[in-house]
C-alpha cells in the first residue's frame, strides 16, 4: 500500500471512532495533588508573547498559526523556552486553579511544538515517532516532576479525570480545522471558568461544531460522539445540551429526530497551507 493511499486509510479509520475506542478518562493519581493554600501564580507570559504574534483569526472565525513564522522568526525560541520553563516546576505544587490553566497551556504549547517538528505535514495525524502512528498523542515529549508525560497522557490522566469538565475539550487544541479555536490569549487561574464557557460558546455556535445541511441533515464535530459521555448520556440529552448553547438553533436541535451526521476535519491549522 502507497504512504499516501495508507494515510488516506489511517484517516478514515480515525475519523469513523466509535465513542468505545476514543481514550478514557483514567486517572494518573500521581498527578491528583494539590496545595490550595499556596497562592502564587505561574508565569505564561512568553506563552501569550507568541499566541499574540502567531495566532491570528481569520474571516471563517477559525484561528490559524502562522507556523512557517514561527519556524522562521525567534518565535520557536521562545516557545522552547516556555516549554522549558513550565517543565521545570512541579505542578502539584500549586492550587488546582493554577493547575488547570498549566496543562491547557502546556498541551497546547507541546502541540504546536510537535508540528514544528513535522515542517512538510498537512496533518498532525501524520506526526507520530512511530511509523503506524496515528499521530503524536501517545509519545511521550515532555518530562514534568520527573514524569515523562505525552499529550494523551495530559488530556485524559490528567486533565479529565481530575476536574471532570466537558469544557476542557474545547480549550485543548489538536493543530486541524475541525479542532476548537487556539485562543490568542492564555488560560490563567483567575479567568479560566470565563474563558472555557467562551470557548464552549463560540465552538457550538461555529459550523464545525453544529451545522444543518441543505437537506435539513444535523452535522456535529465528532468530538461530541467520540466524547459524548462527557457532555450527556444519550444523544437526545446531546442535543438538549447542545440547544441551551447555540444563539440560533436552539429550538431546532431540541425538537431534530433524525439521524445525525458526525464529521471533523484533520487538514492543519495552518495560516500557510502545505
Amino acid at each position: 500500500m502507497r504512504p499516501s493511499t495508507l494515510f488516506v486509510a489511517l484517516t478514515l479509520i480515525l475519523t469513523t471512532l466509535p465513542l468505545h475506542a476514543a481514550p478514557k478518562a483514567e486517572l494518573w493519581s500521581f498527578w491528583d495533588v494539590h496545595d490550595d493554600t499556596n497562592t502564587a501564580t505561574m508565569d505564561h507570559s512568553v506563552w501569550q508573547s507568541v499566541l499574540s504574534e502567531y495566532v491570528n483569526t481569520h474571516e471563517d472565525q477559525v484561528n490559524r498559526i502562522n507556523y512557517s513564522g514561527l519556524i522562521e522568526g525567534q518565535g520557536r525560541v521562545s516557545l522552547q523556552r516556555y516549554i522549558e520553563q513550565q517543565t521545570s516546576l512541579d505542578p502539584r505544587r500549586y492550587n488546582r486553579q493554577e493547575q488547570m490553566a498549566y496543562w491547557i497551556n502546556l498541551y497546547n504549547a507541546l502541540t504546536v511544538e510537535v508540528v514544528l517538528g513535522y515542517p512538510h505535514k498537512a496533518s498532525i495525524l501524520r506526526m507520530g515517532k512511530k511509523f503506524f502512528s496515528i499521530g503524536p498523542w501517545n509519545d511521550k515529549i515532555a518530562n514534568v516532576a520527573g514524569q515523562k508525560v505525552s499529550l494523551n497522557d495530559i488530556e485524559h490522566r490528567i486533565l479529565r479525570p481530575i476536574w471532570q469538565d466537558h469544557r476542557i475539550h474545547f480549550a485543548v487544541n489538536c493543530a486541524s480545522i475541525g479542532c476548537p479555536n487556539l485562543t490568542q490569549e492564555v488560560y490563567l487561574a483567575e479567568n479560566i471558568d470565563a474563558a472555557l464557557s467562551a470557548a464552549e460558546q463560540q465552538y457550538i455556535n461555529h459550523s464545525r461544531g453544529v451545522s444543518f445541511n441543505q437537506r435539513g441533515q444535523l452535522h456535529i464535530s465528532s468530538i461530541f460522539d467520540w466524547y459524548q459521555s462527557d457532555f450527556a448520556d444519550s444523544d437526545k440529552a446531546l442535543l438538549t445540551y447542545l440547544s441551551k448553547h447555540h444563539d440560533t438553533l436552539s429550538n431546532r436541535l431540541r425538537d431534530y429526530d433524525k439521524s445525525i451526521d458526525y464529521d471533523y476535519n484533520w487538514d492543519l491549522n495552518s495560516q500557510n497551507p502545505r
